[in-house]
């Protein structure tokens, strides 16, 4: 089976630390159209986003049936309520939905793991854990294909567990995060530099630099065994069929395999060591947010409701 090619759209927006996407996605999953930038961590992005929605409803018209954003931040409703990394608290964004047409707000680690969940490495299994590195640690934990978000949809925030060092202040307001012991302000902090300004980049420059400078190698493994320890409580306390990674987690499990699967199995309960949850990297690359964006809208769509409105509206 394949999308009709004049069937139904959604708008995705990426929001990540220094970088945006616009994006139409089909059902189905495949990505017809992408625009991409840079910016500043300005909340005035939200404008310039607005625009580029606005000129995508107007080329794909009733086609385009939602707008579903994916933000590096904690959402609620259609507000960023807090992106650390961005700086933003409590930026509204109804500005990017069309009339008409419902806007949905999500986590982009937690769009993610939906992906991955559905369409990824985590497929064949009921209950999948899913963990990305990019700033910081994000996740969601997927049951029968539904995320379990919580009951106002922050739930996943799982960089923000205390399992760093209390002696650390995490942006995010509270102490000893895990965000602060994985990515690449954890590396940074290793090999005695100061704080990175794009922590993202600088853990992929560490990560490639390890294959020949000791120092970084030794950063990369610390880094990859604090995710490792932190994956097996997790483990410990939800219970998945498998763990499934993206981001930078697959570079640093492939830089220092010996780390990582040291932490795991040091946090794991004694009885789950023998045959734990696999872990497995995600296949679905920088497409994943993307991907579980749309898919999150047209669980929206797919509705008696949504189909009706689809087919009440369709050119005859």
């Amino acid at each position: 089976l394949a999308a009709h090619p004049h069937g139904p759209l959604v708008c995705v927006v990426d929001i990540s630390h220094e970088e945006w996407r616009v994006a139409c996605v089909e059902l189905g999953g495949r990505v017809i159209t992408e625009d991409t930038g840079r910016h500043s961590g300005s909340p005035g992005l939200v404008g310039t986003l607005a625009a580029h929605v606005a000129a995508l409803h107007a080329h794909y018209a009733r086609r385009v049936r939602a707008v579903s954003v994916c933000v590096a931040g904690t959402v609620s409703g259609t507000t960023i309520i807090q992106a650390s990394g961005l700086g933003w608290r409590d930026v509204a964004l109804g500005p990017l939905q069309p009339p008409g047409i419902p806007l949905i707000v999500g986590n982009n680690a937690s769009l993610v793991g939906l992906a991955d969940a559905r369409r990824g490495a985590g497929a064949a299994a009921r209950v999948v854990l899913h963990l990305t590195v990019e700033v910081g640690v994000g996740g969601i934990l997927v049951v029968e294909g539904r995320p379990v978000d919580g009951a106002t949809g922050t739930g996943g925030e799982f960089g923000h567990m205390p399992f760093g060092d209390p002696a650390l202040e995490c942006p995010c307001g509270a102490r000893g995060c895990w965000d602060l012991a994985v990515d690449g302000r954890a590396m940074a902090r290793a090999l005695g530099r100061p704080a990175p300004a794009d922590p993202r980049t600088a853990a992929g420059e560490i990560i490639a630099s390890a294959a020949s400078d000791p120092a970084a190698l030794d950063a990369v493994a610390r880094a990859a065994h604090a995710l490792g320890r932190g994956m097996g409580a997790l483990v410990n306390a939800l219970d998945p069929d498998v763990v499934t990674l993206s981001g930078l987690a697959p570079d640093l499990i492939a830089r220092t395999p010996a780390a990582l699967e040291d932490g795991y199995t040091s946090a794991l309960m004694r009885y789950r060591r023998a045959e734990p949850p696999p872990v497995l990297r995600s296949p679905l690359g920088p497409q994943g947010p993307l991907i579980g964006a749309a898919d999150a809208a047209f669980d929206v769509l797919l509705t008696e409701e949504g189909l009706d409105a689809w087919s009440r509206g369709r050119p005859r």
